[in-house]
């Protein structure tokens, strides 16, 4: 079982012209689909199981990732049910030659771990052994949940 902090995975794609919408910044369909792509490798990593994309419960744009920049996408588990879990990411623009970052976009998914039949399976509990676990979860139960 894995804990908080195992299933982190960040990921990174370059934004091209062919990702971009009319004013040369990533079209918000394609951010949300490597976001999902993301969110569901750590679901995948915490369950053990093959997990789809139930819902999105939460997703705000806050500024544009230009072309020719990066997508930067961070994802974790921070709490899960019987047969579902929740995935807290963020994606930032990250300006390749320098490395310098600034958080574009916060998101929740909610996949479910199905088996070989396709119908929900059980997963684990969250796992918090540490400080950094702890601050994690409340990271992004504040940010989606408002910190109930």
């Amino acid at each position: 079982m894995q804990t908080l902090s195992e299933t982190r995975i960040t990921n990174r794609q370059r934004v091209q012209p062919n990702h971009a919408n009319n004013y040369e910044a990533v079209h918000g369909g394609n951010l949300m689909k490597w976001m999902d792509e993301v969110g569901a490798m750590a679901a995948m990593r915490f369950a053990g199981e093959t997990c789809v994309t139930a819902a999105v419960d939460e997703f705000s744009f806050e500024r544009p990732i230009p072309v020719g920049e990066t997508a930067l996408i961070d994802a974790y588990v921070f709490d899960a049910g019987r047969t579902s879990v929740r995935v807290f990411l963020r994606a930032y623009r990250e300006e390749p030659r320098s490395g310098d970052t600034e958080q574009t976009t916060a998101a929740c998914f909610t996949f479910v771990a199905v088996g070989d039949d396709g119908k929900p399976v059980p997963v684990p509990s969250v796992r918090i052994e540490t400080d950094a676990d702890e601050r994690l979860q409340a990271t992004a139960r504040a940010a989606v949940d408002g910190g109930d």
